[in-house]
C-alpha cells in the first residue's frame, strides 16, 4: 500500500516546537556525504523557505484573526524545520562548494521530473530550463578551478556530468518571453501540480541564494558570474512560477503546499542513505501530516470543500534523485537552439520577434566582457583546456567538443539560427 497523508496521524502542532539543542544539529561531513543527501538538503531548504514565504503572504492578505493565528503557528513550525535542514550544511563547505551542490540538484531534480511529467507543455518547460542549469554547473565548476582548491568531482562524484549546456551567454531573454501558460487546476494531474510546486520552490531558493551570496566571491570574475547566473535564476522563477494556476484560492494553495511537503519529505525519507538525516526527514513528515490536516480543516471551514476528495488515495511514486546523463545529453542535442518566445519555447529561427531577443542580448552582453564566457577563457588560459566531467563520451554537439577555445556569442547564435 502507498502512503496517504490524509489518513495518517501527525504530531500535534503544539508539540512540534523544538528546543535550541534540537534545532542546532550536527552538520554532515562534507568529505563523506552522499551527493544526493547534500542535494536533498538543498531541495528541502527551498521547499521550507517557500512554505514560510507563502504563509507570510497568506497571513498579510486576511483580516480574520483566528485564521492569522493558525497560520502563524503553522509558519513557526515550518521555520524551525527550515533551520534544522539548512543548519545541516557545514561551515567547512565554501560558498562555491555549496553552489555546485545547488546546480547538481537543479540538473538531476529537473531531469527526473521531466522524465515523469504527464503534461507535454510542463515537460517542455522543464526540458528548456534543464540545459540552462546544466550549463551553470559547468561555469561554476570552471570558476572553482581558479578560486578554490577543490574540484567539482569531489562534490558531484560521477553522478552528474559537467560540460556545456545551452551557453549562459544566449540564455538571457526579454522578460516578456519568460511568461508561460498555466495548467488548469481542475484538470491537471496531481503529479503536474507537485512538479510545478517543487521546481518553483527549488529555483526560487537558488535565486535567493545567489542574491545573498553572490557578492561574497573574492574577485570581479566570480562576482560577475554570480550576478549573471543570478539573473537567469530570476528568469527561471518567472518561467516556472507562471505554470501554476493563479485562479486557485488561498486555501487551495495552502493544501497544495502542505500536500507537496508531505510528498517531498516522504520521497526524501524512502530514498535517504544516511540514517541520521533519514530520521530528520521522517520527523518532518510527521509534522507535515499535521500541517496538512490543519489546511484541510481550514478549507472545510472557509470554503466548504473536502480537500481529500481533490487528491488521489495515495501519494504518487516517490521522487528519487538519480543520474540522468543520457537524458540530459539528448535534450542538449535536440533543444540547445531553443529560446523563449512569449508563452512558447521554440527554435530560435522560429521566434516571432527575433529583434526583441537581439536587442535584449545587446543590452546585457554589450559591455567589455561577459562573465560566463570569461570564466571559461580564464580556465583555458590557466590549464590549456576547460574543466569537464564527460563520463559518457564527447559532447553531443560538435561545436562544443573543443576544450581549448570558447565559442563566441555570435558563433553560438548562428549555430542556433541554423537549426
Amino acid at each position: 500500500m502507498g502512503f496517504n497523508p490524509f489518513e495518517e496521524k501527525g504530531k500535534p502542532i503544539d508539540k512540534q516546537i523544538r528546543s535550541w539543542s534540537e534545532l542546532n544539529i550536527e552538520p554532515y561531513d562534507p568529505e563523506s556525504i552522499d551527493p544526493y543527501s547534500r542535494t536533498r538538503g538543498i531541495l528541502m531548504n527551498g521547499i521550507e523557505v517557500e512554505a514560510s514565504l507563502f504563509l507570510h503572504n497568506f497571513y498579510r492578505h486576511t483580516d480574520d484573526m483566528e485564521l492569522r493565528r493558525v497560520l502563524a503557528m503553522s509558519r513557526r513550525a515550518e521555520q524551525q524545520q527550515q533551520k534544522m535542514v539548512n543548519w545541516s550544511i557545514p561551515a567547512a563547505e565554501t560558498t562555491l562548494e555549496v553552489t555546485i551542490g545547488y546546480e547538481q540538484l537543479a540538473v538531476d531534480l529537473t531531469a527526473t521530473m521531466a522524465r515523469r511529467e504527464p503534461d507535454p507543455y510542463v515537460k517542455a518547460a522543464l526540458d528548456y530550463a534543464l540545459i540552462e542549469d546544466f550549463d551553470h554547473l559547468y561555469r561554476y565548476a570552471n570558476l572553482m578551478v581558479k578560486s578554490d582548491p577543490k574540484r567539482a568531482e569531489a562534490i558531484v562524484k560521477d553522478l552528474t556530468e559537467v560540460t556545456p549546456g545551452r551557453p549562459t551567454v544566449i540564455e538571457h531573454i526579454h522578460p516578456f518571453d519568460t511568461v508561460r501558460d498555466y495548467y488548469d487546476r481542475g484538470g491537471a494531474d496531481t503529479l503536474t501540480k507537485l512538479h510545478v510546486a517543487t521546481i518553483t520552490a527549488a529555483e526560487q531558493q537558488t535565486m535567493n541564494f545567489y542574491m545573498n551570496v553572490g557578492n561574497r566571491a573574492a574577485d570581479l570574475m566570480g562576482r560577475g558570474l554570480y550576478q549573471e547566473i543570478g539573473m537567469i535564476e530570476e528568469q527561471h522563477v518567472s518561467h516556472y512560477g507562471a505554470l501554476a494556476d493563479p485562479r486557485a484560492s488561498w486555501f487551495e494553495m495552502m493544501v497544495l503546499h502542505e500536500y507537496n511537503e508531505c510528498y517531498m519529505y516522504y520521497s526524501c525519507m524512502v530514498s535517504e542513505s544516511d540514517d541520521r538525516i533519514k530520521a530528520m526527514w521522517q520527523r518532518h513528515l510527521e509534522d507535515e501530516v499535521e500541517h496538512l490536516r490543519l489546511a484541510v480543516d481550514l478549507m472545510k471551514k472557509y470554503e466548504g470543500k473536502d480537500a481529500a476528495e481533490m487528491y488521489p488515495k495515495e501519494l504518487p511514486e516517490p521522487l528519487v534523485l538519480a543520474p540522468n546523463k543520457e537524458y540530459v545529453r539528448q535534450i542538449i542535442a535536440d533543444q540547445l537552439h531553443f529560446t523563449g518566445d512569449r508563452n512558447k519555447m521554440v527554435p530560435m529561427k522560429n521566434a516571432e520577434n527575433p529583434d526583441r531577443f537581439a536587442h535584449y542580448q545587446e543590452m546585457v552582453n554589450g559591455g567589455r566582457y561577459v562573465p560566463s564566457q570569461s570564466v571559461i577563457t580564464d580556465a583555458v588560459n590557466m590549464n590549456q583546456r576547460d574543466y569537464r566531467i564527460e563520463t559518457e563520451g564527447e559532447h553531443p554537439i560538435e561545436m562544443f567538443r573543443s576544450r581549448d577555445r570558447v565559442p563566441s556569442r555570435e558563433e553560438v547564435t548562428q549555430y542556433c539560427l541554423s537549426k
